[in-house]
Order: structure tokens, then sequence, then C-alpha cells
């Protein structure tokens, strides 16, 4: 059945196509899109400066690509952070702050990035995790996804998911996605999930190359390294496990943090032995491995179609991950590591020789980037700001800065986190600094382990990037005239329009 349906819409398209064509008169092909997405995977790559990561296909992606060293995702939470990628708004604006829920739910008739080039006559294909997925139980499934942003999907399920989960090592016995879990596996690299995916990467891809024509937009959600580690074991070797690091002096590093910014880690955590945070370590790099050998197959595909020098690509995550820093594992935090995201995008012509942007950006800045590369006007409100000039120019500064938001607690008694990251701070305030706040120099403090926030020297910085922080959240909030109405049972807000 899903052959039969990806056919008929091949079909389709590609009768759309004749008639612009005749109905038009040929025209100059438009840009392709190939966006790669990885899960909780933050920025222990190689082309990020990680000596010990083995990272291959995407270091030699950054060569020809644009690569952003300071990029960050609007909601460290794989539901939020997409649906902000996905709809070029902050969740402030999209009303989605929690992982289950998706935007038709909240701004239904706003239109999606993969929704904006469909309508523009693109063939426009999900293979994987795009909006959200319950990993690994809604693998094989659509998940949190949205219909009207595809013309097909793929959904493969591998090993990882249907045979292994008896073998799973995890701190919570029988608990996968929430929780640190491993497995080095002895199944083959083609029956993994990832594996799969990128075979139907490159089935479209082939599909795409017999008519070079009709342009596409294929999005390719990868799983790992999210929760459980799963690879095959040749990749956990490519990580001897005796010489991984694991973060030390972690009480004292604590001693300036507010609470709230400690707020996700996990009862089951502290209690890790060393030998278990390396095995964690040494499963997540595996996993990054496994991965970055699947972007490989995709990348190989899109050079072997002919059609490398006429697609952009964009390869990032959907948010950062911590593993041991101030000691935090996973996401939720708005430290740095788990805000950071990692982003490369590869304009043919303009990114072949390689470059590097230092300027803070956001997630929410893609949706209007490749709506000006594709000469597309947008139909809906968008936050971001397009990264053109900066693609044109890595010396470009652009907005500045970067804003990250959590959320702690639950309604009524939820507040959230904002943190302003620019070129050399970055500034947190927890409920409007009611309950603490954070200042970091980056200059001089990368791994963020001295809070500045209440150092009397500091204050005046502190003043000036707390205007700055109050003004940037005024960005993400929707427009006056938009009502806010709470459905029972829904605690998100649901924006209508009068």
């Amino acid at each position: 059945m899903h052959q039969r349906r990806t056919f008929f819409w091949i079909a389709v398209a590609t009768l759309l196509s004749l008639q612009t064509v005749v109905e038009t008169g040929a025209q100059e092909p438009r840009w392709n899109v190939l966006w790669i997405m990885a899960d909780d995977l933050n920025n222990q790559i190689g082309c990020y400066g990680d000596a010990s990561a083995s990272t291959p296909h995407l270091d030699a992606l950054s060569r020809i690509s644009m690569r952003f060293d300071r990029a960050y995702c609007a909601f460290p939470l794989c539901g939020p952070s997409r649906n902000a990628i996905l709809t070029g708004l902050y969740p402030n604006s999209n009303g989605i702050w929690n992982n289950g829920q998706i935007f038709r739910q909240t701004i239904p008739k706003h239109i999606s990035l993969p929704q904006a080039f469909r309508r523009e006559g693109y063939w426009v294909v999900r293979a994987g995790k795009m909006y959200h997925y319950n990993v690994p139980n809604s693998i094989g499934t659509d998940g949190h996804d949205d219909p009207a942003s595809w013309e097909v999907e793929f959904n493969p399920s591998g090993v990882d998911r249907n045979r292994e989960h008896s073998q799973i090592f995890s701190l919570k016995e029988r608990e996968f996605g929430g929780t640190l879990s491993w497995l080095a596996s002895d199944h083959p690299e083609p029956l993994h999930t990832d594996a799969l995916l990128a075979e139907d990467a490159i089935w479209a891809l082939q599909r795409c190359a017999s008519r070079p024509e009709h342009p596409f937009f294929l999005s390719v959600g990868f799983f790992r390294p999210h929760t459980p580690y799963v690879s095959p074991k040749e990749y956990f070797d490519r990580h001897p496990i005796d010489a991984i690091p694991v973060v030390r002096d972690i009480a004292a590093d604590q001693e300036d943090i507010p609470q709230p910014a400690l707020a996700s880690a996990k009862p089951e955590q502290a209690g890790m032995t060393d030998r278990q945070r390396q095995e964690a370590l040494q499963a997540y790099r595996a996993s990054i491995s496994f991965m970055d050998a699947q972007v490989g197959k995709v990348l190989a595909a899109l050079e072997s179609s002919g059609l490398a020098d006429k697609t952009i690509v964009v390869f990032t995550s959907d948010h950062g991950y911590h593993t041991g820093e101030h000691g935090l594992w996973q996401k939720m935090s708005l430290f740095e590591e788990s805000a950071r995201v990692p982003l490369l995008i590869r304009v043919p012509g303009w990114t072949d020789q390689g470059s590097v942007s230092n300027s803070p950006v956001s997630h929410v800045d893609l949706y209007p980037t490749l709506m000006e590369l594709a000469a597309i006007r947008p139909e809906v409100r968008l936050q971001g700001q397009s990264l053109v000039p900066i693609l044109k120019d890595p010396e470009a500064v652009g907005r500045g800065w970067a804003l990250t938001q959590v959320s702690r607690g639950q309604p009524p008694n939820r507040f959230f986190g904002y943190s302003l990251r620019t070129q050399r701070w970055r500034y947190t305030e927890w409920d409007h600094g009611s309950k603490g706040r954070e200042l970091y120099d980056h200059q001089i403090d990368p791994r963020e382990l001295r809070n500045l926030a209440e150092l009397p020297q500091f204050a005046a910085d502190a003043q000036q990037l707390a205007e700055q922080l109050a003004e940037a959240v005024k960005t993400t909030m929707p427009p006056a005239e938009e009502k806010i109405e709470l459905k029972p049972g829904v605690w998100a807000p649901i924006w209508i329009n009068p």
C-alpha cells in the first residue's frame, strides 16, 4: 500500500510538472532542498572541533558548507523545537511548549515550511522524524506528524525498535526513550532504522533524478543519537571506553547555579558510577558515528544523482545535549550544551570552499532563509531573520543574538527561563529573574563554569543584557490582535485570529 501511494504521488507530481511547462514555457530549474535532521545531537562532531569524534561525512559536508558556530534552538525539547523550526515561530507564538502537540492544534491555518514548498509545486517528501515522535515506541508510525506538510512519508522500523528492546540496558528498567539506555547491537547495519531511512531517502533521490526538471524538498529525520543509544557494535569499537573522560568537580561547579537551571536532572542519573558514565558516553558517540554514516550514504546518493549542484543541503539537530556537564545529562537546560546545535548549510556556488559564521543565529531563521533562497514569498508571519546575507558574507552580523527558552513546572505554577546568547555573553533569567539569573563570559569561560550575574563588577553588563533580553522576548510573542483561548484538557495556548 505504501509503495502504491508513493507511485501515485510521483505520477501526480509529474503530470503537474508537465502542465506547468506547457502553460508557462520552460524555465530555469529552481533550487532543490535536502534537509537532514539528527535527533538529540550536540556539537560533538569533528568539524566543530571535537578531536574524539568519528564523523567523516559531516566533516566533509562542512568543507563545502557554511558552518554556523553559534546556532541555537528555540526550546531544548524535541516537540517544541521542531515545531519552531517548521513554523518559523517561537513557542510563545505557535503555542507548542511540550511534546504532545503539533501546531495544527494551536495555529491551524499556519503554513509549515515544507508545506510552503509543496504549494509552490515541489515534490515534498519526509523520511523519518521531522515533527515529534515518541522514540522509540512511535518508530514505524507517523508520530505527531502534520499530513499537510508532505506528499510522501516513509516510516521504516528496524531491529532496534522491533527486536532488541529486551537486550537494552537502561538506568530505569524497561524505559528507553526518556532516560539513559544503550546497546551495542549484534545485528548488521542495514537492519537498523536509520539505515532503512537512508535507503528510503536514496530511493526518493533516484526518483528525483529521473525527472530533474521538477524541484524537490526532501526531509530526512534520523533517530540517532536519541536514547536508547543503539548502533552496531563496530561503531562502539571506534570509541575505546577507557579513553573516554568523564566530567569532574560537579559539586563546586553547581555552587553558583540557580536551582531552576539544574531542574532537568533526573534522579537515576545521580547514582551513576564513573564506568556507567563512560559506557553512556561511548554509546552516545557510537550512535553519532552510526548516524554520520547514514548521512554519508544520502549525500553520496545526491552526488550520484547529478542533482548536487542544484540542491541546497541543510544539516542540523533539534537541540543540543548534555553528557555530564554541570551534573546534567540529556536536554531541557539553558546551558550551552543543551541550547547549541550544529548547523551546516550548503548552497552550491556560494559555499563550495567552506566558510564559518560566528554570529549567533536561531532555528527560527531557517524558514525565512530557505524562502529567500528559493525565491518564494512567505504567505504567513515569520519571526526569524533570513541568513542569506550571512551566507553571502561570513562576517555579516545579522540580528546579533539568539534566544532560547524552557519551561519549569506545570500550570498554574509553570514559569519560564529565557537565555540570550550574544557573540560574547550568555545571560539567563528564571521567572523574570525572581528565581535566579546567570551570566557567563564566553571569551574566558566557554564551559560556563563561573556565574557572574551577581558580581558587582559585572552589574552594568548584566543590566544591559537584561534590557536586551526583555526586548528579545517581546519578539517571540504573537501580535496583540490575536486572542488566546485555552481548550479544556489542553494546557498550551490556542491562538485564535479574530
